[in-house]
């Protein structure tokens, strides 16, 4: 058989002894977007709500049910989604459903929002999560919990927190369906009149509502531009003794409370109602522990067990009385340390 003849290649280049030069650059359209890539922040500190008596009107300010439940920041990358606390802790592995949720979004995000467990009622019920946990530092995770997300701060190698409120929330309702199932949900924001809406939260015995400015960058801390106004007063205090009960359930009969005057604590009260008898009774072991000889307050107070106040208790209560104690108090749950929680600060 006989070959046929190759055709001899042609050279690669016309001088193969002449320096190799690039195509001359185009000069770049000054009307083209540029896109510049910023650095997934490790952590961002929460942007906080002010306390308001009334709701904020005006068109300018947006309205969406608020929470109650623990504030996180899932941090979601190709390899690794982590849920931070707002004092900063890791804790991926106490919310398992929710880490899951957030894998399969995919991409590179950070989601702001609210773990909580509902009621029957859709409610959010702050003592049910809390036993979910195994209660203050437990070690039980809670896949019955959801993530409300209210806010995207990173997206796709691009920080958001310098864009409008609006926009971001924009945004986040492309990545988390309205009305959507699962473990991450969205948190609705609702039209309406604010005082209407806020006669509305009450009247279903809902926490309260936040409103947020909606042309406000996202700023940590309490700059004001996201505001919270509750239905039923809600407050966090030390617990600095105990009074014991052989009648009441689990052995305890009431809490006694303070708040930080200063550098000083003052005596804001009792709470009797509100926990169950297997939580009187977990009270009653973790209050043996850190027992004192010496009140954090002037007091003579016979029958009393003092601790030191090391424990912060979240109690509602609706209003205060003339002489500066708590109306009407009831138990809601311990706060962890590792969600920041701080004491009620008198003013």
């Amino acid at each position: 058989m006989t070959k046929v003849p190759r055709k001899s290649s042609k050279p690669l280049l016309a001088d193969p002894d002449a320096p190799l030069r690039s195509r001359p650059r185009k000069a770049r359209d000054p009307n083209q977007a540029r896109l510049p890539f910023d650095r997934m922040p490790e952590r961002i500190e929460p942007c906080l709500a002010l306390l308001a008596p009334k709701v904020p009107k005006g068109d300018n300010w947006t309205y969406e049910i608020k929470w109650d439940g623990y504030r996180l920041a899932i941090h979601i990358e190709p390899h690794r989604v982590r849920l931070i606390t707002r004092g900063g802790h890791d804790w991926t592995h106490r919310f398992p459903s929710i880490a899951a949720a957030a894998k399969a979004l995919g991409g590179t995000m950070i989601l702001d929002g609210e773990a909580v467990v509902l009621d029957e009622e859709g409610r959010s019920d702050f003592g049910a999560l809390q036993q979910a946990l195994g209660g203050r530092g437990g070690t039980r995770d809670a896949p019955e919990a959801m993530f409300f997300a209210f806010d995207l701060l990173y997206f796709d190698g691009h920080d958001l927190r310098q864009m409008d409120f609006v926009d971001r929330r924009r945004l986040l309702e492309t990545i988390v369906e309205p009305q959507g199932e699962g473990a991450i949900r969205l948190s609705d924001t609702i039209d309406g009149d604010g005082d209407d809406l806020f006669q509305a939260a009450r009247e279903h015995g809902l926490e309260g509502l936040i409103a947020k400015k909606a042309d406000a960058a996202y700023h940590s801390g309490r700059s004001g531009d996201w505001v919270k106004v509750k239905c039923i007063k809600s407050d966090s205090f030390m617990i600095i003794g105990y009074e014991p009960s052989s009648a009441a359930r689990g052995g305890l009969g009431r809490l006694l409370l303070a708040a930080y005057k200063g550098d000083d604590l003052i005596y804001v009260g009792s709470v009797g109602t509100g926990f169950s008898e297997r939580e009187a009774a977990r009270l009653r072991r973790d209050l043996n522990k850190p027992k004192t000889t010496k009140p954090a307050i002037a007091a003579r107070d016979l029958g009393v067990t003092w601790v030191q106040p090391t424990l912060i208790v979240e109690i509602d209560y609706r209003a205060w009385t003339h002489d500066g104690n708590l109306r009407h108090a009831s138990y809601k749950g311990l706060r962890e340390q590792q969600d920041n929680a701080n004491s009620f600060v008198i003013v």
